[in-house]
């Protein structure tokens, strides 16, 4: 499908597409970037945390990410699952109060977002750098 905006032509993506290893592999490195930021985000709120909780949480945010993207399910409502399972796994694995469980969901999305866009931006300042 081709929309045409004020830039010209541009095509939409009707479908998702990708070969199972390269869903995989996305799946991979998704759960070890929301791995690293579960565990800044704990870390930052309740003190010196073990690193293998964050193991724990990191994959599922991005199992339900992955599974919505190909599924093509509304964005929104996958950020929505996402964080309340997000909340949920922080709650479970370290024990904490409903509002302290929500300020660790919080910060984990904060850090998410400000590492994502900091990390992208140095991927395409890279990836426009002269050869």
């Amino acid at each position: 499908m081709v929309v045409t905006s004020p830039l010209g032509p541009v095509g939409l993506q009707t479908e998702a597409v990708g070969s199972p290893l390269a869903i995989a592999g996305t799946f991979g490195l998704f759960a070890l970037f929301l791995t690293l930021t579960a565990h800044i985000a704990a870390r930052n709120v309740l003190g010196d945390v073990e690193v293998k909780k964050a193991f724990a949480v990191g994959p599922v945010p991005a199992a339900v990410g992955v599974a919505f993207t190909a599924l093509g399910v509304n964005s929104l409502l996958s950020i929505a699952v996402a964080l309340v399972a997000d909340a949920g796994m922080i709650r479970y694995l370290y024990g904490r109060s409903l509002s302290l469980t929500a300020y660790v969901t919080f910060i984990h999305a904060v850090v998410t977002v400000i590492l994502g866009t900091v990390l992208f931006g140095l991927f395409f300042l890279a990836s426009t750098a002269p050869t």
